[in-house]
């Protein structure tokens, strides 16, 4: 974590996980590993994917995908997660995303939706199923057309 490698990061991943054991130590809480993975955010992980993390702890992370096709690499595997990270940092800023000028367009929620569909699968395909299951975007979406 303080590889020379990640001063272009400005050891993003170390300032995190030490973030993390404050956070921690501040609620009066046990720094455990267990503890200290749940409060990372989702930059965190996508982190991973970025070339100078990736090379830093030898490719290890591709292993989370699978069941991701051969032309499926890292660079299209940090691509789409960050498109997935942007999207839902407009969403959590209370930024519009249904919206192209005046007219209602949910093009890119539902380009967003399928490339998250698309990541679940590599990882495991039965997650697609359980996620659609408890997923009422399409609902949503059907509703504001209709409005």
């Amino acid at each position: 974590m303080s590889s020379t490698t990640l001063a272009p990061s400005k050891y993003f991943l170390k300032k995190s996980i030490q973030k993390a054991e404050n956070t921690i130590i501040r609620k009066g809480g046990i720094v455990t590993s267990g503890k200290v993975i749940a409060e990372q955010s989702f930059g965190f992980w996508t982190n991973f994917f970025d070339s100078h993390h990736y090379r830093l702890i030898g490719g290890s992370p591709i292993h989370s995908f699978p069941n991701k096709p051969p032309h499926a690499n890292r660079s299209l595997i940090n691509q789409k997660l960050n498109r997935i990270r942007a999207f839902r940092n407009r969403i959590y800023h209370n930024e519009p995303i249904c919206f192209n000028s005046r007219n209602i367009d949910f093009t890119e929620a539902k380009d967003i939706k399928t490339e998250i569909y698309e990541l679940l699968e590599w990882v495991d395909t039965d997650l697609t199923e359980y996620v659609e299951y408890f997923n009422g975007i399409q609902a949503k979406i059907d509703t504001a057309i209709n409005i």
